[in-house]
């Protein structure tokens, strides 16, 4: 009987064994598939303007897909853009459905703990959208009133630490342009949104003249930063090689200003 939970034991232990290995060697490989397969997948919520959103011809385009565009033509692959669902975005990483999380992505401690994070490029801040005409001008003016987030997103996470968070208050949907058009109506009485995010968001939408930024009312500063694997360092590296000659020729400031109207990076 011994003998024989003996012999398990050490069957298990190289079966753990032997996964553990196939997954940090798939790890390592990475980018050698990527080459191999000429393909990079990036993940993304594609209603995210100007980060990466469908335009008027449904083509996903903005300032993460252009600076992917080009980081990829330097690695001699062709982009993929893969819309995901933001709610289990790293359950999509993971399974390996796509390569990276490349989209407006806000580094937080949480995340850190799962995933592999590029250096950050861009700051942005929490903000709040309201109706205009609300009397709504402090965060104790948000005080048990319903607050519309993005489920999954840092915002959510930026408003469930602030001191007037309740959860009974909370309304989740799965993209900001639901979100906005509901608070239109009054379905929730503020939506918590990515500040870079807000104008683009309020430009998309047929009812932008009714809503306003609460630019003096930040809820939180957060950094925009490209997801990987925990495994994949020289796919991180490789990118982040790219990245860092593309703002020393200048191609990142060019992308920039025909995003933003300037150079928003931070690199």
């Amino acid at each position: 009987m011994k003998k024989a939970l003996s012999t398990l034991i050490v069957i298990l232990l190289v079966l753990v064994t032997v996964v553990s290995c196939s997954k940090k060697q798939d790890s390592k490989d990475s980018l050698e598939a990527i080459k191999a397969k000429g393909t990079f997948i990036l993940g993304l919520d594609d209603s995210f303007p100007p980060m990466g959103y469908r335009n008027e011809n449904n083509d996903i385009v903005g300032f993460d897909i252009d600076v992917a565009k080009e980081v990829t033509k330097r690695m001699g692959v062709e982009l993929v853009t893969q819309p995901i669902n933001w709610d289990v975005k790293e359950l999509e990483l993971t399974s390996g459905a796509i390569d990276c999380i490349w989209n407006g992505f806000t580094v937080t401690p949480e995340r850190e703990e799962k995933l592999l994070f590029s250096r950050p490029y861009l700051k942005n801040r929490q903000v709040f959208i309201v109706r205009k005409g609300s009397n709504i001008r402090t965060l104790s003016d948000l005080q048990n009133r319903k607050i519309g987030v993005q489920s999954g997103s840092s915002g959510e996470s930026a408003f469930e630490e602030s001191s007037i968070y309740n959860a009974n208050s909370v309304v989740g949907y799965p993209n900001f342009l639901m979100a906005i058009l509901d608070l239109n109506v009054g379905g929730v009485d503020a939506v918590v949104i990515d500040e870079i995010v807000a104008d683009a968001q309020l430009e998309k939408s047929s009812v932008a003249d009714n809503l306003e930024v609460l630019r003096n009312l930040p809820l939180a500063s957060e950094d925009y930063a490209i997801g990987f694997r925990k495994g994949d360092v020289e796919l991180r590296d490789k990118v982040q090689e790219i990245i860092d000659e593309m703002k020393k020729d200048g191609t990142l400031k060019d992308i920039a200003i025909a995003w933003f109207g300037e150079d928003l990076t931070n690199l």
